[in-house]
């Protein structure tokens, strides 16, 4: 089955009492008896608590009793809400050109608006859920060394799995260390010899966190697997190679010196490790999208019967479906009649229809492109992307909830940083394997017959100008938008606009401190070592 990682996510009632539930700070216990001992004392509670890690990026919570708040993974906030791609989801994508949304609840017209504080509760949520996947990880690393594994009897065969877990649980770790980076800056930084609930996590600079996750993601690049010979939805070299080509690409924001060279080398290694664009941009995000190995390097793995949750791709299906959309195009039982985009977004392809190029992927029957009310679901194109039917027109395995999987990286991600970095003037690169791998992404677009090059663009097109439209094309609502708007100068600032930025109906630019995220005032209050970020 293609969840088979998730589906023993599943069979964890609950985990080892030493990991964190996390409300106002990493150092309270789950009020439950069943203690690391006990989990971590075979194979298969180390194989348990493993799934746990990989889980918790698609579950909101362990099994528990209907209403019982303890068994939320993040408490504090409503668990349909606190499921990670949705929270990701909206800081990468409603603060910018690509979404906005309808729903009024408190909090998340302040993206758009781009006046959040500190106080804001999607923020909060993103900030404990990616510290909380962090506390996992930790525990398991630690849990998993080699004398503790000898303590326990556990040698051979078994013990080699749970060595190679261990580094994918360090992975793991490290990306979530590059969302909090990457969105608020300076973090709490604790790693699995930091003990839970007696270490006070301190913040060591955002350059420092910058250092410790290149430094993970190349110790660990000898101990995972190969590319593409992993369990589907597990991270392999290629996916640490791929955080390291987007980590590198945003290095100069992150440090303020710029390393492309890096962003080449390793966007290289991917491109050489055997992937392929698959025929039709259309599969991308269907119900059987687990058939896109050729081109996903890293899923977050979702499956309608088993993974039951409002929030990843379940969200993104059923947000932008309302007015004239008829539900059963997308495989759900109704819409939800939030989201939409931007003129922006739409202005960048030749038509609407999809026509030419088939990544616009938009739904116009009853929408107006202008947005004259935020609120009025009618205001604005829906995106039509996600749909949980499979490429043979059938409806996923529920109406209700989602099958598609989420490619946290996928090969076209990687044509481009190759394509940007070697503009950027990183050496390595060339400016016509940049144009062949940019036209490979058009070619797919366009749906281009051996000898026919609509799509084509030559190396007098290939501008940075040009390569950040071209990620708005083949990456939008993939979580990408914010980060990449920074990168170019072009998200607080006044000379690019779009409808709404800063509240206003035309738009307007906003405080450049804006381009990180406050640290919320519940942590600030529960962790007097830690500094707020200026001008919040």
């Amino acid at each position: 089955m293609k969840k088979n990682l998730i589906n023993k996510a599943l069979a964890v009632i609950v985990i080892a009492g030493s990991l964190a539930s996390c409300t106002k700070k990493l150092d309270l216990l789950p009020t439950n008896d069943v203690t690391a001992a006990t989990v971590y004392s075979t194979a298969t509670g180390y194989k348990q608590a493993f799934a746990k890690v990989y889980g918790a990026y698609a579950l909101t919570g362990n099994i528990g009793p209907a209403g019982d708040d303890n068994s939320k993974d993040i408490k504090g906030i409503d668990e349909g809400t606190s499921d990670f791609l949705r929270l990701y989801w909206k800081s990468q994508e409603l603060s910018t050109d690509e979404a906005v949304i309808s729903w009024g609840d408190v909090g998340i017209q302040d993206f758009h608006n781009m006046n959040w504080s500190s106080s804001n509760p999607f923020l909060k949520g993103l900030y404990y859920r990616s510290l909380y996947q962090i506390t996992l990880a930790n525990d398991f690393i630690n849990q998993s060394a080699d004398d503790k594994l000898s303590s326990r009897g556990i040698s051979g065969t078994d013990a080699d799995a749970i060595r190679r877990f261990r580094a994918e649980a360090r992975f793991l770790r490290a990306f979530q260390y590059w969302v909090l980076m990457d969105a608020f800056g300076n973090p709490p930084f604790t790693t699995d010899a930091d003990v839970i609930g007696v270490t006070v996590p301190k913040q060591i600079g955002r350059a420092a966190v910058f250092n410790y996750i290149e430094s993970e993601l190349k110790a660990i690049d000898p101990l995972l697997a190969a590319p593409k010979t992993n369990e589907y939805g597990r991270a392999d070299q290629a996916a640490a190679w791929a955080l390291l080509a987007r980590l590198y690409l945003n290095a100069n924001v992150y440090t303020g010196t710029p390393k492309y060279t890096e962003a080449i080398t390793y966007s290289s290694k991917v491109i050489a490790a055997g992937y392929s664009l698959i025929a039709d941009y259309r599969n991308i995000m269907l119900a059987d999208n687990q058939l896109n190995t050729s081109e996903n390097i890293l899923t977050i793995n979702y499956d309608g019967l088993k993974t039951q949750g409002y929030g990843g791709t379940t969200f993104l299906t059923h947000a932008p479906v309302g007015g004239s959309e008829p539900a059963s195009m997308f495989g759900i039982g109704g819409g939800w009649a939030g989201a939409r985009t931007t003129k922006n977004l739409p202005n960048l392809f030749p038509d609407y229809t999809g026509t030419a190029d088939k990544r616009s992927q938009f739904w116009t029957n009853g929408q107006n492109l202008e947005i004259k009310d935020v609120s009025t679901f009618t205001d604005g194109f829906c995106v039509t992307k996600y749909r949980n039917v499979t490429r043979g027109g059938a409806a996923g395995q529920s109406l209700d909830f989602s099958d598609i999987d989420f490619p946290l990286f996928r090969l076209s991600e990687q044509y481009l940083i190759y394509a940007e970095a070697t503009l950027r003037g990183g050496s390595g690169g060339t400016l016509a394997n940049a144009l062949i791998y940019m036209n490979n992404i058009r070619n797919r677009a366009y749906m281009n017959a051996v000898g026919v090059t609509t799509g084509n663009i030559t190396t007098t097109d290939l501008t940075l100008d040009f390569i950040l439209n071209e990620r708005a094309r083949e990456l939008y609502w993939e979580g990408f938008r914010r980060t990449d708007l920074i990168r170019y100068g072009k998200f607080t600032d006044a000379s690019y606009l779009w409808p709404f930025k800063g509240g206003v109906a035309g738009g307007k630019g906003v405080e450049s401190f804006r381009n990180v995220y406050p640290i919320p005032s519940d942590d600030l209050t529960a962790n007097p070592t830690l500094t707020q970020n200026t001008g919040y």
